[in-house]
């Protein structure tokens, strides 16, 4: 699996593409699976900072508890209309928890200079990156930048 410099370096533009969706908007919402299997929707405010893809949540939040049982998971950019006419972006990949104190600080300096919020407590995860992809209209059709670990990025032209 790909840290997020990674997935950069294999496909730096759909990379640059899909961290800007998410960017725009600084939400996203994120597919766990829950004790049952079934799906859970949660929103997140991923944050890339230190060549990482971040994910904190509050202590004992149900998302971080469905990540560390399986730690599968799907991230969506904000949509912001029914035309999708700046794209739509997903990313899927695996959590890992950072418990080591040092690591966590630097995930909690990084979003206080980000976005000025410094929380007392939080879980955080790193992503482990295995695809991304980015659907864009494009007259008559749309275009689906896709992109697998491993492999290339791509191009599907779909009517």
């Amino acid at each position: 699996m790909s840290t997020w410099s990674e997935t950069e370096a294999a496909a730096p533009e759909l990379a640059a593409a899909v961290r800007g969706r998410f960017e725009a908007h600084g939400m996203g919402l994120m597919a766990t699976l829950r004790r049952d299997g079934s799906p859970r929707i949660s929103g997140i405010e991923p944050l890339f900072a230190l060549g990482e893809l971040w994910l904190g949540m509050m202590p004992d939040s149900l998302k971080g508890a469905d990540l560390r049982r399986d730690p599968r998971l799907a991230l969506h950019s904000a949509t912001e209309d029914k035309d999708v006419k700046e794209g739509d972006a997903k990313i899927a990949g695996r959590a890992v928890e950072i418990t080591a104190e040092g690591v966590r600080q630097e995930y909690l300096e990084a979003l206080s200079e980000a976005t000025g919020f410094e929380p007392e407590d939080c879980q955080v995860f790193r992503v482990e990156v295995t695809g991304l992809s980015l659907i864009r209209p494009a007259g008559d059709h749309l275009d689906i930048h896709s992109w697998r670990e491993g492999g290339e990025a791509r191009l599907i032209e779909r009517s």
